[in-house]
C-alpha cells in the first residue's frame, strides 16, 4: 500500500494524514473482496525497515491500528471477516500486542474471509525465523515454520504507487505469484483500481512452470 506520504505531500498536508486517508482503501478494497468473493486479502501495512521512519509518523502508524481495530471490529463481525495479524510482535507495544489478540480471538469464528494485516514484517526475518525454528524441532518443510503456516500462497500483489519491486515482502510465498503495478496512490486506490488489477490478473496465462 504505497504512497500515502506523497499522496498528503501534494496536498500539503503530514504525511499521517495519508495514512488515514489510506484506510478508506482498506475499507474499500475489503468491502469489494467480500463481495466478490476473495477469500483472503492481504495487507502490508509496516515493514520490519519501517521502523527506521522518525518516530512520530511511527508512533502514528501504531494508533491508527489500533484506532481502526476498534473502530471496525463490528464491520469484522458483520460480513464475517476473520482478522489476523503476522510479523515480528517483540517491537510492538504491550497494548497493541492485546488489541491485537483480542481482534483475532473474536473474529476467529468467521468464515466467509480472511484479512491479513502484515505488521513488522520482512520477508528475510519470516525465512530467518522459520530456518531456526526448523533446525530447533529436528527438520521438515520450512514453509510450515513460515508465518504464513497454512494460509494458501497469494495469486495476485498489487503495488500502487509506480514502485516495481516487492521490498521485502513474502519472499518464499510469491514464487508463483502474479504482479500488477499501477501508478495510482494508494489513498486512490478503490474499487474500480481493484477491479482493474483483478480483470489484469484474469487475463493471464499461469502455467507454475508447466506447458499447457
Amino acid at each position: 500500500m504505497d504512497g500515502n506520504g506523497r499522496w498528503a505531500k501534494a496536498r500539503g498536508k503530514d504525511r499521517i494524514f495519508g495514512h488515514f486517508e489510506g484506510v478508506e482503501s482498506v475499507r474499500a478494497v475489503l468491502e469489494a473482496s467480500v463481495e466478490w468473493g476473495v477469500k483472503y486479502a492481504s495487507f502490508f501495512a509496516f515493514s520490519e525497515e519501517n521502523w527506521g521512519r522518525p518516530q512520530e509518523e511511527v508512533l502514528g502508524l501504531m494508533d491508527l491500528m489500533m484506532r481502526s481495530m476498534k473502530n471496525e471490529l463490528q464491520t469484522f463481525l458483520d460480513n464475517r471477516i476473520r482478522f489476523r495479524v503476522l510479523g515480528d510482535f517483540s517491537r510492538l507495544t504491550p497494548g497493541l500486542r492485546e488489541a491485537i489478540r483480542n481482534m483475532e480471538e473474536t473474529t476467529a469464528h468467521c468464515d466467509k474471509m480472511t484479512m491479513i494485516i502484515f505488521l513488522s514484517y520482512s520477508g528475510k526475518w519470516d525465512l530467518r525465523q522459520a530456518a531456526r525454528r526448523m533446525a530447533e524441532e529436528g527438520g521438515g518443510d520450512l514453509g510450515d515454520y513460515l508465518v504464513t503456516a497454512g494460509i494458501p500462497d497469494p495469486d495476485l500483489l498489487i503495488r500502487t504507487s509506480g514502485e516495481q519491486r516487492i521490498s521485502n515482502y513474502m519472499l518464499w510465498q510469491l514464487a508463483y505469484t502474479e504482479f500488477v503495478f499501477t501508478d495510482t496512490l494508494w489513498p486512490d486506490f478503490r474499487k474500480e483500481q481493484y477491479l482493474d488489477a483483478l480483470r489484469e490478473y484474469a487475463s493471464r496465462d499461469r502455467r507454475f512452470g508447466k506447458v499447457k
